[in-house]
């Protein structure tokens, strides 16, 4: 018979992504503090996956498209309590904002204030005395190196998909709510809210995936409407990286990769001149020339 201390628990998480109003979005539950879709894994799911479909429908009302794992989290000093050990197997969906509870859907820059790089980087600037105060209380480098690499201190480039670097970082120097050495001395609108067990941890893993895979799979087409104009798609790539890209940059480089085409019709939204509309060339994948939508380096 096992000891208590050595159960073990399998949870789907999921991580469920769109983008609405200028930001992408995460699906939560009701309840304090913020958490994710999740549920146990049962004898009658007939896999993983299903399972995990089953809880989101289950407890939010949205049927998932597109899902893919993305980690699976059974790290013994994060375990919910003394007596059990937790096996979180997550996963990445991406949806529209539209289908549920509009005020289910959090910001991820709510939830992750520093990696919004499309304004004044005020977090970042009021996060670098503490992360240089935490790096300094060890001896070696180990700790400065980090904080140089990952929060692009002293003239490095900031790269977006580090964000579960970052958030680890933070979670160390005891600079998020979730940290065991949690030290207080900012507020959330500088670290962001609290979320339930490993769930923000896992949201910055889902941040990192997406904002790598776009770089090389045109997932970001499953998060835009079925016709678009070039600029809702620079916005929604932008809103990803947390970073603006040159117009000409991003639709020279839509237009050599074949990504999408015309509709014939055009759209007025914009307030200006009417702009046409696109679609994604589905097809390109069956050929396999798809190159995704790489992100020119930010202005």
């Amino acid at each position: 018979m096992a000891k208590r201390h050595d159960a073990v628990r399998t949870e789907l998480v999921a991580v469920v992504v769109a983008v609405a109003e200028g930001a992408p979005r995460v699906l939560t539950t009701s309840g304090y503090p913020l958490q994710l879709p999740a549920g146990p894994l049962r004898d009658s799911h007939r896999s993983m996956q299903a399972g995990l479909r089953a809880w989101v429908e289950d407890q939010t009302g949205l049927r998932l498209g597109y899902v893919e794992q993305l980690y699976t989290f059974a790290d013994r000093d994060r375990a919910r309590d003394g007596s059990e050990r937790m096996i979180s197997v997550s996963y990445l969906a991406l949806a529209w904002p539209t289908d549920v509870d509009v005020e289910r859907w959090v910001s991820w820059y709510d939830l992750f204030p520093w990696e919004d790089q499309r304004g004044d980087g005020a977090a970042v600037a009021t996060l670098v005395p503490h992360l240089r105060a935490w790096a300094g209380e060890e001896d070696t480098e180990r700790r400065e190196v980090r904080c140089r690499v990952t929060f692009a201190l002293d003239g490095r480039d900031w790269l977006p998909e580090l964000a579960l670097q970052r958030y680890e970082v933070l979670y160390e120097a005891g600079l998020v709510r979730e940290s065991p050495d949690w030290r207080g001395v900012l507020g959330p609108e500088v670290t962001g809210p609290w979320m339930l067990h490993d769930h923000r941890r896992i949201v910055a893993t889902g941040i990192g995936r997406l904002r790598a895979k776009i770089q090389y799979r045109p997932v970001v087409f499953e998060l835009m409407p079925p016709e678009f104009t070039l600029g809702q798609l620079q916005a929604c790539v932008e809103a990803i990286a947390g970073q603006h890209v040159h117009k000409q940059n991003f639709r020279r480089i839509v237009e050599q990769q074949r990504l999408v085409e015309e509709t014939g019709g055009t759209s007025s939204e914009t307030g200006g001149r009417p702009a046409r509309l696109f679609r994604f060339r589905r097809e390109i994948l069956d050929a396999r020339a798809a190159g995704g939508t790489k992100l020119p380096r930010s202005r």
